[in-house]
């Protein structure tokens, strides 16, 4: 028998095994194939492991996503961490390639997937509580909101999470150093029900200039010391 003819409820169910690229090389074969890959019950959880995988056409997005992840961890997520005043002109090079990708893929996610249930975000230096906020108030469903190592996130994403979050029930916003314990605490009374994650974050040294780190630095020796 050819893989062709199969039914349908089969073909899914072997789609449902393969990773994206397998998928639409399987699905560029024939008209059939191709009509199975592009059923939306396969695209319901998308998993990216770094930037360029965002720009790759082999998959779907659409209403049916409900879980999505972009975890990207590599040696030049350490660059993307860098206050942008501190980057050398290779790092700033770097990063030019690459600093929009996550926020323009999450404007596409904000007007197309409006069903989404869980995002993990980790290792995206680049993501900004403007695109954050949009997407809270593009996907009303949003249960799970988590953020590791997103450094240009600060309160604002907070203050959104008070206003659009309504069906929230967990926020992780781990090593994120511009959170701060203000932005946490309201977070708390407004929604004590949210399972609240917050490692490291308000604890770490704030984006700043230099010679304000340093004092900011010292003010936090001293208070540890107390």
């Amino acid at each position: 028998m050819h893989i062709t003819q199969l039914n349908r409820e089969c073909l899914l169910h072997l789609f449902s095994f393969l990773d994206k690229s397998s998928r639409k090389s399987l699905g560029q074969t024939c008209q059939r194939l191709l009509e199975v890959f592009q059923d939306p019950s396969l695209w319901s959880l998308l998993s990216f492991h770094s930037p360029v995988e965002l720009k790759k056409d082999n998959f779907l997005l659409g209403a049916a996503l409900k879980y999505l992840s972009i975890c990207w961890h590599s040696s030049r997520v350490k660059v993307c961490n860098i206050e942008d005043w501190m980057k050398s002109s290779f790092q700033k090079d770097i990063c030019s390639k690459h600093e929009n990708t996550v926020n323009e893929f999450l404007l596409q996610v904000c007007n197309r997937c409006p069903n989404l249930l869980s995002l993990t975000l980790s290792g995206c230096g680049h993501v900004t509580d403007y695109y954050l906020t949009l997407l809270l108030k593009c996907c009303p469903n949003l249960k799970i909101l988590k953020l590791e190592n997103c450094v240009r996130i600060t309160d604002q994403t907070l203050e959104a999470v008070t206003h659009y979050g309504g069906s929230l029930h967990t926020l992780h916003v781990d090593f994120c150093r511009n959170i701060t314990h203000t932005g946490l605490e309201k977070v708390r009374k407004k929604h004590p029900s949210v399972m609240l994650k917050a490692e490291k974050s308000a604890s770490m040294i704030p984006d700043c200039k230099p010679e304000e780190k340093l004092v900011l630095e010292r003010m936090r020796r001293k208070f540890v010391q107390q």
